[in-house]
């Protein structure tokens, strides 16, 4: 048989969704199947091959998160400042020890890097801490969408004891006395009057600035082809068909912004979590949590609600597994409570190279954190 006759008979695998696990004389294979996988990518993502994607999933292709065309005006807006200097302010915490860039570190791609947050008093938290990357463009916040809106979401960290630990009616009073904030405030809403309505309006339009920055593979995207391996093209391939993760993961955010059950809740042992079932008290919710975007992925360590996972492979391993799948004893057949593992889950038949792929192309995804000069705070 002819090269070109393998390439079009492996393209035709290819946009079936088989997957690859024959070989016909070693090398030459890997070679064709590179260069047929490439030729299927290396085009606008309306062209792809068609996901494996389970009934009934609402599902958005993978794609370029929207820019700010006028970043550099935005980020001179007198709010967007503002809100910059309470971020990272500590005088915001009870104690004057902690800002909100105590946990959301620009270094650390806007995480902590730590299996659970740490506040006031050293007190830990009780879920890993959330990358602020491209937080604007989801429409519930926290691992559970307790809140709705990047304003409600300020006044839980800083009122919560074990994070800033901060009487909120009160913050507006506090930070009046510092006399450097008042030219700020009235730069950004025309008056010098420091509440805590003000404060929070600040705070979330500074974070909704906080973005990805682009990727290897936006630029794949948007058409220069050789920015990502052969490698990392076949992750990709993988990612959106037998490794199953687009389920879940995609769209621009690379999150479809729901919630599921992981088989993580520890239900009736130390570590319970019941998740979402804890803002909505229905019962299909326990043990749901918000699914996080991949975007900068493998600097967002650790990973999961609990930081269970702090190296990339055995998260791999735990999904290609097929994650826990807990079953109720006789006795907790009949209670509503007992958590049910997502059944978008369920083992996958991912080998060695295939894992490695897919490691290859959550770097590709991943870009190192934008440098960001702290402000000068205000006395």
């Amino acid at each position: 048989m002819k090269k070109s006759g393998v390439i079009i008979g492996v393209l035709m695998l290819v946009m079936s969704g088989v997957a690859f696990t024959n070989k016909f004389d070693g090398k030459s294979m890997v070679i064709v199947l590179n260069d047929s996988l490439r030729i299927l990518y290396a085009q606008d993502p309306k062209n792809w091959p068609a996901p494996w994607v389970d009934a009934g999933v609402n599902w958005e292709e993978l794609g370029l998160l929207p820019r700010d065309s006028n970043l550099a005006k935005t980020l001179a807006n007198p709010k967007v400042i503002l809100g910059k200097t309470l971020f990272f302010d500590p005088r915001l915490s009870g104690s004057n020890q902690i800002s909100c860039a105590t946990c959301h570190e620009p270094d650390l791609s806007w995480g902590d890097g730590r299996t659970l947050s740490i506040g006031h008093d050293h007190l830990p938290g009780t879920r890993n801490t959330n990358s602020l990357l491209n937080i604007g463009l989801f429409k519930e916040l926290f691992w559970d969408g307790r809140s709705k809106s990047l304003e409600d979401q300020a006044i839980n960290p800083i009122a919560t004891l074990h994070e800033m630990n901060q009487e909120p009616p009160a913050l507006g009073y506090k930070l009046s006395k510092i006399e450097g904030y008042k030219p700020l405030f009235e730069a950004a809403y025309g008056d010098e009057r420091i509440n805590l309505d003000r404060i929070v309006d600040a705070l979330a339009t500074f974070q909704r600035t906080i973005r990805s920055r682009k990727s290897r593979f936006d630029e794949f995207i948007e058409g220069r082809y050789t920015r990502m391996t052969d490698l990392e093209i076949e992750g990709l391939h993988l990612f959106r068909t037998k490794a199953r993760c687009i389920n879940c993961h995609n769209g621009p955010l690379m999150s479809d912004q729901k919630y599921h059950n992981l088989g993580l809740t520890y239900y009736g042992r130390k570590y319970e979590d019941l998740g979402r079932y804890l803002v909505t008290e229905d019962p299909e919710d326990v043990g749901k949590f918000r699914t996080p975007s991949l975007r900068d992925v493998m600097r967002t360590r650790p990973w999961m609600h609990n930081g269970l996972f702090d190296e990339i492979e055995g998260i791999l391993n735990m999904y290609i597994a097929g994650m826990p799948q807990p079953r109720p004893t006789e006795a907790q057949k009949s209670d509503p409570l007992f958590p049910k593992t997502d059944t978008l889950l369920k083992p996958l038949d991912i080998n060695q190279h295939e894992k490695k792929a897919l490691m290859a192309f959550l770097e590709a995804i991943t870009t190192s954190p934008t440098r960001v000069e702290r402000p000068i705070l205000p006395k």
